[in-house]
């Protein structure tokens, strides 16, 4: 993909090249530069539907949440066409939070779950949160079930919030009242999504400035930390692996980083999974590379579905010719909440 990439973009370079010595000669006059351009535009077509815009792959570990999803949610049967001129992996990253739409939304606390020190929250004890610890979200998850004993509950989680969910349904099996999960751009192994993001090119874009957002919040609530924490140490670190090394595997008590990143890895626990899970996740996330996608894992688990498109980034998933109002992670969204609320009794007893 990378070779196709690099020369498509020598393709148009060259022909744009081709075309301005043609302005300087006055091809243009006879055609020929509209012919270039036109065919230009032809074969960027060609290649973006045969190349970029795919069905995606559903993967699922029982034949009876297969065909659960097949029935109730079209989506996951159709093509995803990508945003055609932002289709590649880091430029839908980048764009989607400035091209999409961010509904007004009225909450009322205790409902919302914020991990500690975040939306301008004072820390009040030296801690704050990772993807291994799911004992917050188990408070939330149980004080929502007693304000709303008589309602059907679903989760959902993006990013570090689907591996701290995947976790939590890892770790409790049937003893949840969640009727279904819907997991986006989960990092599975953690060992693997931090080797992606210490390329060269995604630790430019990514890593180093995820580093400095994470430093910045224990920069904000150094009073309570340092009383626990070398914090000059943790604000010299460098990329992500470096602050957990420094930070949160001693935090929460892992006698190394390794022990920590193993625990935080959700692929690990899919096996426990008890509650209907579909997960989304693109092949070309370099937060979540594609070779470390659990697919053999989902297929052990009957509770488990897995949709794989081949683009759509890290949390992108951007169509349309201008994505502002819709994604395609909304709509799977959209359409699996309403089929587990409608249609959930159809999902007991997966096997």
């Amino acid at each position: 993909m990378i070779s196709l990439d690099l020369n498509f973009n020598i393709l148009t370079r060259d022909l744009s090249h081709y075309l301005e010595n043609q302005v300087k000669v006055g091809l243009f006059g006879s055609g020929v530069g509209l012919s270039l351009v036109l065919g230009f535009s032809a074969a960027y077509t060609c290649y973006y539907l045969i190349s970029v815009a795919r069905k995606p792959q559903l993967i699922s570990g029982g034949k009876k949440f297969y065909q659960f999803l097949r029935e109730q949610c079209p989506v996951v049967s159709e093509t995803y066409y990508p945003t055609f001129w932002c289709w590649e992996s880091r430029i839908q990253t980048l764009l989607r939070p400035f091209v999409t739409a961010k509904p007004g939304v009225v909450y009322r606390k205790c409902v919302v779950f914020n991990n500690r020190g975040v939306s301008g929250e004072t820390l009040l004890t030296p801690r704050t949160y990772c993807a291994a610890n799911t004992e917050d979200l188990e408070i939330v998850i149980e004080h929502v079930q007693r304000s709303y004993a008589a309602a059907p509950i679903m989760a959902a989680g993006v990013s570090m919030g689907g591996m701290m969910l995947a976790n939590y349904l890892g770790r409790k099996g049937r003893e949840t009242c969640l009727q279904g999960v819907v997991v986006f751009s989960a990092g599975w192994d953690v060992f693997e999504c931090t080797a992606s993001l210490e390329k060269p090119l995604d630790r430019f874009l990514f890593n180093s400035y995820l580093t400095s957002c994470l430093q910045a919040s224990v920069h904000r609530h150094r009073p309570v930390l340092e009383k626990c924490y070398d914090i000059d140490h943790v604000m010299k670190a460098r990329t992500i692996r470096e602050f957990d090394e420094r930070f949160t595997s001693i935090m929460f008590g892992y006698r190394t980083n390794e022990d920590y990143y193993h625990d935080a890895s959700p692929v690990h626990k899919l096996k426990s999974v008890q509650v209907p899970m579909l997960c989304l996740n693109a092949a070309d996330d370099v937060f979540s590379p594609s070779h470390a996608i659990p697919v053999e894992a989902v297929k052990q688990n009957p509770n488990l579905a897995l949709l794989i498109t081949c683009h759509g980034g890290h949390i992108g998933f951007l169509e349309g010719l201008w994505p502002r109002h819709s994604t395609y992670m909304d709509r799977v969204f959209k359409q699996f909440a309403k089929a587990v609320f409608e249609k959930g009794n159809q999902l007991k007893d997966l096997l």
